[in-house]
């Protein structure tokens, strides 16, 4: 049985470095099974936000809750203990591995094993079979076999998003996963991520406004950071503070 999507509120997340203020009485509520949106101009401050909420970057102050609890001073490993996974940052994906490899080890470390066993990862139906099924739900079932390196851009992307599930995450942090993609490729994945709305929440950081603004329930706009609007898509598109700030007349 698949976790139960996890909420998120943050409380007044401060990053300073030097004296740039990077997040700046950062907050927001990411509701259980909801795609949130998280969009703001270059420099805006999300990467800081994501790298804080996983877990890489401690915060100056403020608090991180997952489902009620306090998560702010733990570890990343911890956080994913937890359910909550980042994706589309630096890819772990291995180029000499087959796709159905990579997502068998991604359900192998899920299930408590070290790398080191990894030659148990290309026999093991335990899991190869889940692998396989986790290949259809991003479709790259017809590439099961083929190396992670001779993928193209696109469909290394969907693999990271088959190698992220296979975590069983309650909340993921999709960090940029349009990026490097076409215009067929942006769609395939905006249909895959449609998939998952209600399964897993999702906290979704990226530049291409049609694909958060058609996955979006709600959406936050990040300037300098610190939160300046959050509502659903057509309250962001009618806010005279949002295109003043970020979007522009033209884009909405």
């Amino acid at each position: 049985m698949a976790p139960e999507p996890a909420g998120l509120v943050v409380d007044g997340l401060y990053k300073s470095f030097g004296g740039l203020r990077a997040t700046n009485d950062f907050s927001i509520e990411v509701r259980p099974g909801e795609c949130h949106g998280l969009i703001g101009p270059n420099g805006a401050g999300k990467t800081t936000v994501i790298a804080q909420l996983a877990g890489e970057l401690r915060q100056d102050r403020g608090r991180i809750l997952l489902d009620g609890t306090d998560i702010s001073g733990r570890s990343m490993p911890q956080r994913a203990r937890l359910g909550m996974t980042r994706s589309f940052q630096i890819t772990a994906v291995l180029g000499e591995f087959s796709a159905l490899e990579n997502v068998a080890l991604a359900v192998q470390v899920q299930a408590g094993h070290s790398f080191r066993f990894w030659r148990q990862a290309r026999s093991d139906q335990r899991l190869t079979l889940p692998a396989q099924e986790l290949l259809r739900d991003v479709g790259l079932e017809g590439r099961a076999r083929v190396k992670a390196e001779d993928l193209s851009h696109g469909e290394r992307r969907q693999l990271e998003l088959a190698m992220a599930l296979a975590t069983r995450p309650r909340l993921l942090l999709l960090d940029e996963p349009m990026a490097g993609l076409g215009p067929r490729e942006s769609q395939d994945m905006t249909r895959h991520l449609a998939a998952l709305e209600g399964h897993v929440t999702m906290l979704l950081v990226e530049h291409d406004m049609e694909a958060v603004f058609y996955l979006a329930d709600r959406i936050s706009v990040l300037v300098g950071g610190h939160v300046i609007a959050t509502g659903s898509p057509s309250d962001i598109r009618a806010s005279k503070a949002v295109q003043e700030a970020y979007l522009g007349t033209e884009a909405c």
